[in-house]
Formats: C-alpha cells, sequence, structure tokens
C-alpha cells in the first residue's frame, strides 16, 4: 500500500502582468496557507518521503514552506512535467519514478490534479489553492500506479477550515 499526497499550490498573485504564468509568485494567503498545510502534514504523521514538485514559482514556494512546516528531511524535487501537467502526465512522473517510497507527494496544478484524484479514486472533488488530498493506492511499487484497483481517498484538507 503506498500513499500520494496530492497538493494544489497556494494562492498565487496576479499584481504583477509583466511576469509569465509560470513565474507567478504567491500572495500574502498563499505564503500562509502552505506552512499551514506542512503543520497539518506533520500533525497528521504523513510526512512525505518524496516531494515531487512542478517548476512554476507558486509551486515552488509552496513545496519550501510545507517542507520546512512539516520537517521535511529531504530535496524537493523539481519536475517541469509537473507544469500544467494532465492526469496521464502525472500518472507518467509516478511510474517513472525509480524509487519506491511509501509516500509521495505532488505539488501543481488544476485540473490536471482534480483529474488525478478522479482517475485514481473515482471521486470528483475540487481542488482550490492549497487544499491537500491524501490518498491509498493498493499497489507495492509506484510503476503499478496505473494497473491497480481503485485508491481510497482518505482526507481532504481545505485550509480556511482548519483554523
Amino acid at each position: 500500500m503506498k500513499t500520494l499526497l496530492i497538493l494544489r499550490h497556494a494562492k498565487s498573485s496576479w499584481k504583477d502582468t509583466a511576469l509569465s504564468d509560470h513565474d507567478r509568485p504567491l500572495n500574502r494567503r498563499g505564503k500562509s496557507a502552505a506552512p499551514r498545510m506542512g503543520r497539518l502534514i506533520h500533525d497528521e504523521g504523513i510526512v512525505p518521503d518524496r516531494i515531487l514538485s512542478s517548476t512554476a514559482k507558486r509551486a515552488r514556494t509552496t513545496s519550501a514552506l510545507v517542507a520546512e512546516a512539516c520537517d521535511y528531511p529531504n530535496v524537493i524535487e523539481l519536475n517541469a512535467e509537473l507544469y500544467h501537467a494532465d492526469a496521464r502526465s502525472c500518472l507518467s512522473v509516478l511510474r517513472d519514478a525509480y524509487y519506491d517510497d511509501p509516500c509521495l507527494m505532488v505539488v501543481g496544478h488544476n485540473p490536471g490534479l482534480e483529474e488525478l484524484l478522479e482517475v485514481l479514486t473515482g471521486e470528483s472533488e475540487r481542488l482550490q489553492t492549497a487544499v491537500l488530498a491524501q490518498v491509498s493506492v493498493p499497489i507495492d511499487h509506484w510503476y503499478d500506479i496505473a494497473t491497480f484497483t481503485p485508491a481510497v481517498l482518505v482526507n481532504l484538507w481545505r485550509p480556511r477550515e482548519l483554523d
């Protein structure tokens, strides 16, 4: 059994219209929500063994703030394929992984992360910014993620519901 944590990046800023989509930073709300989700991860005892993040600035910053708040001990792995990835691309990143960690976290974007959650669990959930989904996947190896029986949505946390 594997655990997949699916985290949509925290709220980003649209203030500087000269920036490319890839370079948009987090806004004040995003900078507050990301560490809150990291503390939740720590308190729930689900600190991932590996964090895979989109290369977009808002995803990288979210990953870093979450990692610091949950005492994540490893290096965050940036993966360009996760930038605006659809569900198939997300599955490919997971399937092609050379590691077999019990718990992985993917930090990325919609609509791909919502699609990924639905493909895995059959459940449709809205993943607003900084929403975290915990999914239990009945596999022994990540390369089997495309050939498994349905995964289970264990929990879904929204930052605004944590206070």
